[in-house]
């Protein structure tokens, strides 16, 4: 089960620049130029802000999963707090995509539909291998 957990977080780690080929497929796909050109400027600045940090945040994931990867099959306590506050932002995530959005809210088009399908599941792939690893190492794996 150790190799398959980790294999689980090198893919884990790799799959967060994944998401970043999507993310910067986002402005041009979506019109932001056109959409965001109606917002006044603060607001446009805020939006690209938020996005920036985005994106930050998730090549830190992608970063840190993989600098730390021994750390995390280890279970060290700082390890466990990291991996279970991604594999929360990437739950949350999807809990927003069902929640909040409307599929109507969704682009339409077949190459969206898929994307937003394929998304998901790295998403849900993402949040289930940090969740494992936490609790592999809290609970199934202190025992060994």
């Amino acid at each position: 089960m150790d190799g398959l957990v980790s294999i689980a977080l090198w893919l884990a780690g790799i799959g967060h620049f994944c998401v970043l080929i999507a993310s910067v497929q986002v402005p041009r796909q979506l019109h932001w130029k056109t959409d965001l050109a109606k917002l006044e400027p603060f607001n446009r600045k805020l939006m690209w802000t938020y996005g920036g940090f985005t994106v930050y945040t998730i090549i830190a994931f992608g970063v840190m999963t993989l600098v730390l990867h021994n750390e995390m099959l280890r279970g060290e306590r700082a390890a466990m707090v990291l991996a279970l506050f991604i594999g929360v932002y990437w739950l949350l995530r999807i809990v927003v995509d069902f929640t909040y959005y409307s599929h109507e809210d969704w682009p339409k088009g077949r190459q969206f539909v898929i994307g937003h399908a394929l998304l998901t599941m790295l998403f849900a792939f993402l949040s289930a291998s940090y969740f494992t690893v936490v609790i592999w190492n809290v609970w199934i794996g202190r025992g060994r």
